[in-house]
């Protein structure tokens, strides 16, 4: 739907998508943390909020032409499931994911993130942060997969938490400075 400028009436989804990625990201590091057990509360909360949220999310920010919230958004929604997928390995006759197979996964989502780290340079600090502390997430995971040293996941899962808190404050605060028309949240 659009005005008579041509300007999209969609409203921001990015809130929703940061949302369904910080807590999805929260919850997922808490296990890498070692405080909690992996368990279906993570893999329903990746596919539903942690996936379907950020692709709905990404779908709505190429309708408002906007590049990097979609590729984002989409990008990091079908991560979940990818994710969930080698987890679950509903494929029969297909191997299990190994550690190294794991590491270039992780490493390849790293490489990504980087560069869209470098994209977020000419957005806010917040957005920063995100994706600063997610590349330092990948590629710790990473290194704990390649290397099978168990205390770099455990720092890796300490990293995710803060990206996760920094996501879920920086969709809250989208939320927070839309409904009162200010900046009442630093981003």
């Amino acid at each position: 739907m659009a005005n008579e400028n041509n300007q999209s009436t969609i409203a921001n989804p990015s809130p929703l998508g940061l949302l369904g990625f910080g807590m999805t990201t929260l919850l997922l590091n808490l296990h890498n943390a070692d405080i909690i057990p992996l368990s279906i509360v993570i893999v329903a909360m990746g596919f539903a909020l942690g996936g379907a949220a950020q692709i709905i999310a990404g779908i709505m920010e190429f309708k408002k032409n906007n590049v990097f919230g979609a590729t984002a958004f989409t990008s990091y929604g079908l991560f979940w499931w990818s994710l969930i997928v080698i987890w679950i390995n509903p494929f029969k006759g297909i191997a299990v994911a190994d550690e190294k197979s794991m590491g270039f996964y992780l490493l390849f989502w790293g490489v990504f993130t980087l560069l869209m780290y470098v994209a977020t340079l000419k957005h806010n600090r917040s957005l920063q942060v995100v994706f600063l502390t997610l590349t330092i997430l990948f590629l710790l995971l990473s290194l704990g997969d390649f290397t099978g040293i168990h205390s770099i996941k455990i720092i890796a899962g300490w990293v995710g938490i803060v990206c996760g808190i920094s996501a879920i404050y920086t969709s809250l605060a989208q939320v927070i400075n839309n409904e009162y028309g200010k900046k009442m949240l630093p981003l």
